[in-house]
């Protein structure tokens, strides 16, 4: 999809700093961490939310997964624990309309909603 930054980054067209990729998703940092651990895990082809999900992304969903398991021994979370969040359209908090998933952890994470 054009002018959408996630495409983008995961084209490599934009630098990131990538912690975890394969063949259907791509991990990097947060530019913006709301946590000491905040990774953005993305499908590398465009799916706009999780309600575009259907069954012809089943590799999507385990390829997510596989990235969280891998990502949360990576980043030294996968004991103490982890935050994993997809926010849906706009009422949901979803700010860039390309599927993604927030990994946090690194501290003991509160339940705010605002």
């Amino acid at each position: 999809m054009e002018n959408c930054i996630f495409c983008e980054i995961a084209r490599g067209k934009i630098p990131c700093n990538k912690v975890y990729e394969d063949e259907l998703v791509m991990a990097f940092d947060d530019i913006h961490p709301m946590a000491p651990v905040h990774v953005i895990i993305v499908p590398k082809n465009h799916i706009a939310t999780v309600m575009d999900m259907d069954l012809d992304h089943a590799d999507v969903s385990r390829a997510f997964f596989r990235a969280i398991q891998a990502i949360a021994k990576q980043k030294n979370v996968d004991q103490t624990g982890f935050r994993t969040v997809i926010n849906c359209n706009e009422e949901g908090g979803q700010v860039v309309f390309h599927l993604h998933l927030h990994l946090l952890g690194g501290k003991k994470l509160v339940d705010e909603l605002g």
